[in-house]
């Protein structure tokens, strides 16, 4: 991909702007002051919302400590129990029998499970957990689906002081087997099997399939129930949680951990094929998480009823299905499935049913959703939704526009969020009624928070301008780290622009000043949500005996934001055949689950190299997305890309 952010596509500007609603305005949690009070003592602010937003059982003595940049220490000297902020201060306070979560399974059947019920079941899992071997400090797997027990395992190893690594239930055994390995995780959490478009899957064969690969640090397997799937068992390592849960004590008494206690390590794609351990601590990012969900989506404990689409093998699962939500103390819908089972009006089905207020969900949905038609929402009252928002990559103005209009009624605020799995929470985003919306601009930094646009040489851009998205102060969530990898970390996000973070994104801003995004300018690509390193899709191809080399582009798709797009090099004595690019796509899905698949694969001679030998994939991003080729010359071969050019307007093949 191009590293010039003035390369990537220019965003539309949309239809004008939305003034906030007087009425809606009047009755918001955020308030325009926010701003002023966060700007002139940033510091002070922080520890204010950590007050207001956390119980601590020791208050910190310190803000800040960024004496050793860029590792960041937030409230230090406190102390707090993360699982309590999130369960059990609200039965406390007399909310046990608000419902916490409500459970939809794509085959329909459901549960309410309140605050007291969740409670209980946090703490028999963490008895379990801790009958295993786990403690403070320990890593746990979580390789599960959207159940209810998903958000049971992570809270009971926040309770325990361990780090849960979840991952997604799409990831090959390959995928999962380097995550447990990297993390050293003591525990896997699994379940028999789930439902997917209506029919049942598995998830512990691919569990048995890694480990069997080689994972000493695993000492015991606790799989959940859910389809009835038959599974290989393995006696003396394998543990059913229904069982373990019924037989465990229901009390589990509570330790507070120092803030910067890790709470999870989360794997998100890089530039090289080695997928990296993003650490996240506990306190910084409670109150991060518990301050976005409050003040962004405008929710009331026992007011609205909230629902996040996200899964929780991702970032925006952990922090805006479990953490942010109920440490506020919302009542939420968890869905298993898709939104076309067994209709493409499920998810409206849903919003119907619950009376949902709060939906937060990607632009890749909400465009697949406008593909669909109108049809679908309008079988449904959708008058419950109060505020819509968006996660996952920048909203095209088309898809804004459609999401308000067809969804909120044209009356709904659109809270389009960026930010990342490495910030831990949101950072640049309108606050509903307060910000004059904008569609398809992610607005302005959220109070506390300082992002700029700027150039090659780090200096601000003018407001117009292309440039790279920095942020230039500490944040509370802030990542801490690389797992077991100091260097990396700082290489990979500090040393471009020292002192400041950069967030591999390209950023304009327009003469009011609010931001645009550009999307990626390194070699990651956003796919539906879901950030993919063309390195380690090159790397799963060229392990297919028939292939000597592989570049990967991602190429512009209205649907999925960007689609993968691959070039590849047969091995000699290989010719392409009629199942060919098949068998590729199927091994990629092998190595690193189906959402790496790519769109297509186009097979070449040659692929375009400079002399020193670096392949320009600039160039081949142009094929894909059908431009005119740039700039050749620094090409050993220049006739390469007229072949590759030919090629992918060649009608299709296989």
């Amino acid at each position: 991909m191009s590293t010039d952010p003035s390369t990537q596509q220019e965003p539309t500007t949309g239809s004008g702007t939305f003034a906030p609603d007087p009425e809606f305005a009047a009755g918001a949690v955020a308030r325009a002051d926010l701003y002023d009070r966060a700007a002139a003592d940033r510091l002070g602010f922080w520890a204010e919302v950590a007050r207001e937003h956390v119980t601590w059982d020791t208050d910190f003595d310190e803000v800040l400590d960024w004496s050793n940049p860029p590792f960041a220490k937030w409230f230090v000297g406190g102390k707090l129990n993360v699982a309590v902020n999130c369960v059990d201060r609200h039965v406390a306070a007399g909310n046990g029998e608000r419902v916490a979560l409500h459970f939809e399974g794509e085959p329909g059947d459901t549960r309410a499970v309140t605050y007291a019920q969740l409670h209980e079941q946090v703490q028999r899992a963490a008895n379990v957990l801790a009958g295993l071997g786990v403690r403070a400090g320990d890593r746990v797997a979580i390789y599960l689906p959207m159940l209810v027990e998903s958000v049971v395992a992570m809270l009971a190893c926040a309770r325990l002081g361990a780090a849960h690594s979840v991952v997604f239930g799409g990831f090959s055994a390959d995928a999962l087997h380097s995550r447990i390995d990297d993390a050293q995780a003591k525990v896997v959490i699994t379940c028999d099997g789930s439902y997917r478009r209506g029919k049942p899957t598995t998830l512990k064969p691919a569990v048995d399939a890694a480990l069997a690969k080689g994972a000493p640090s695993v000492t015991g397997v606790l799989v959940v129930k859910r389809n009835g799937e038959a599974v290989d068992w393995v006696e003396g390592r394998d543990v059913w949680w229904d069982e373990a849960l019924a037989a465990a004590a229901p009390v589990h008494e509570a330790e507070a951990f120092d803030a910067e206690n890790p709470l999870f390590v989360l794997y998100t794609s890089g530039t090289t094929g080695k997928p990296k351990g993003i650490l996240h601590t506990s306190g910084g990012y409670l109150v991060q998480t518990a301050y976005t969900t409050r003040t962004v989506f405008d929710v009331q404990p026992g007011r609205d009823v909230y629902w996040c689409t996200a899964d929780v093998g991702w970032v925006t699962g952990h922090s805006y299905v479990v953490y942010g939500p109920l440490a506020n103390g919302l009542t939420q819908v968890i869905y298993e499935g898709t939104p076309d089972t067994p209709d493409k009006d499920r998810w409206w089905s849903l919003v119907e049913k619950y009376g949902v207020t709060v939906l937060y969900t990607a632009p890749t949905a909400i465009r697949t959703c406008m593909k669909w038609g109108e049809e679908y929402p309008a079988r449904h009252d959708l008058s419950s939704l109060r505020v819509l928002g968006s996660v996952g990559e920048n909203i095209n103005p088309e898809a804004w526009s459609w999401y308000r209009r067809v969804i909120g009624a044209d009356r709904t605020p659109i809270v389009d969020t960026w930010w990342q799995t490495e910030t831990g929470a949101q950072m640049i985003a309108p606050l509903p009624g307060v910000t004059s919306l904008k569609p398809g601009s992610a607005q302005v930094p959220l109070p506390g928070i300082v992002a700029e646009v700027v150039d090659d040489a780090g200096e601000p851009v003018p407001h117009g301008q292309a440039g790279y998205l920095v942020l230039s102060e500490p944040w509370p969530a802030m990542t801490r780290g690389i797992w077991g990898d100091e260097q990396r970390f700082r290489d990979t996000y500090w040393a471009r622009f020292p002192g400041r973070y950069f967030a591999g994104d390209g950023a304009k801003r327009d003469e009011d000043g609010d931001i645009w995004l550009l999307g990626r300018v390194d070699d990651v690509m956003n796919v539906s949500g879901h950030r993919l390193s063309t390195a380690e899709i090159e790397s799963a191809l060229v392990s297919h005996p028939d292939v000597a080399e592989a570049a990967v582009v991602g190429a512009t798709d209205e649907t999925t934001g960007q689609a993968v797009v691959a070039f590849v090099i047969l091995r000699g004595g290989h010719e392409e055949g009629p199942g060919t690019v098949a068998a590729l796509r199927d091994h990629v899905a092998k190595e690193i689950g189906p959402i790496a698949k790519p769109k297509s694969i186009m097979v070449v001679a040659e692929l375009p190299k400079t002399r020193s030998g670096k392949i320009m994939r600039r160039l081949l991003r142009d094929v894909a997305e059908h431009r005119p080729t740039g700039d050749v010359t620094t090409l050993t071969d220049s006739t390469v890309m007229d072949a590759i050019t030919a090629g992918m307007n060649a009608p299709a093949g296989d």
